[in-house]
């Protein structure tokens, strides 16, 4: 059984040979992987046998200039083409510091939004003739990656403080960011549909909470920015595709809002947050498929993984609807032999 099918069988609330398994190290950690013994040319899912779950994307960017303003040894601070200025610090896999933004009023934005026009080369179609057939071939399961929502708004174009403030006192133009942003995702992933280059899900990233509360209310989700999720849904379904929402943090109250517009999967279960993956597989796990909801915080403790393994797994795979991950990416500090074996106890308690 390949990728394709294991997790579509998850999707589907299927049972399969085993639970699909599928993570995204962070680049360091894959630099110590090497060092510790794994190929430099290996694919590091392949040295493990794990399953790929690819995910492509497109340029939905205002397309600002980006450059360099600054640099030390140590950082250096540059202009995004989403109209930021940020310090990147230049150590393993650091946290960007945003330091400020462009599309900060009403103003800002006509500029921001008359620049996101549809235009082929934000399709990165050279990228995609070199990979996608390499994927098809491989058996992996594919992903529409589509930007847009709070997250992107918030965290990447507007800054945080002014969109809060903005849902709040101006909630048309907030709105109009988000569906600006869909609007292009969509026109881009028609376009490669209608050029044949079409995909087993829709994939978004939209975190909306953080540790053990989320960034807005359900009201005020349900009138700003579930309208918005809901068009998205509605584009996949008639693409006849799955829907995979990734959204960090304590999303908990609004898991029932994602139930009722259809979303099929739910990533990454952020244990450290407070989500309860054992709790929401009681309450929707008919429904919606779990993905992640392993705490890989203690990861470097191969004891303490391997015990949450055992007592998480066997629950969350019965009748199908689980796709085993990290309750987001694997750190640094987690190393080859470490991961080995959790891989191994993932594939021993996940076998149906």
């Amino acid at each position: 059984m390949d990728s394709k099918e294991r997790i579509t069988r998850m999707l589907q609330h299927k049972e399969a040979d085993r639970v699909a398994i599928t993570d995204m190290p962070w680049n360091g950690t894959v630099r110590n992987w090497i060092k510790q013994g794994m190929p430099a040319d290996a694919d590091w899912r392949d040295f493990f046998g794990v399953d790929k779950f690819e995910i492509y994307g497109v340029d939905v960017s205002p397309r600002y200039e980006r450059k360099v303003l600054e640099e030390t040894a140590e950082y250096r601070i540059v202009t995004t083409e989403w109209g930021a200025t940020m310090k990147e610090f230049l150590e393993q896999d650091s946290t960007p510091e945003f330091l400020d933004f462009k599309i900060s009023t009403p103003k800002a934005w006509k500029d921001a939004k008359a620049r996101m026009t549809f235009d082929e080369d934000r399709l990165n179609l050279d990228v995609l003739k070199s990979v996608y057939p390499a994927w098809k071939k491989a058996g992996a399961f594919t992903a529409a990656q589509f930007w847009f929502g709070f997250d992107v708004t918030h965290s990447w174009a507007s800054g945080t403080e002014t969109v809060l403030i903005a849902m709040l006192e101006d909630p048309e133009w907030v709105v109009d960011m988000f569906n600006c942003y869909l609007d292009l995702n969509i026109a881009l992933f028609d376009r490669l549909w209608d050029m044949g280059y079409t995909f087993d899900a829709m994939r978004w990233p939209d975190d909306m909470g953080y540790k053990h509360n989320q960034f807005f209310s359900v009201q005020t989700y349900r009138a700003l920015l579930k309208p918005v999720h809901k068009r998205a849904v509605d584009w996949a379904k008639q693409k006849g595709i799955f829907t995979i929402l990734h959204s960090c943090g304590d999303i908990t109250p609004f898991v029932p809002e994602f139930v009722d517009m259809g979303i099929d999967a739910l990533n990454p279960l952020e244990v450290k947050a407070g989500v309860d993956s054992l709790e929401l597989k009681k309450k929707f796990g008919d429904k919606l498929c779990l993905f992640g909801g392993l705490d890989a915080l203690h990861w470097h403790d191969p004891d303490f993984a391997v015990s949450e393994i055992r007592r998480v797994v066997p629950v969350l795979k019965q009748n199908g609807g689980y796709i085993c991950s990290s309750d987001h990416s694997i750190p640094n500090d987690v190393s080859l032999e470490n991961y080995r074996t959790i891989v191994q106890a993932m594939k021993e308690c996940g076998r149906y």
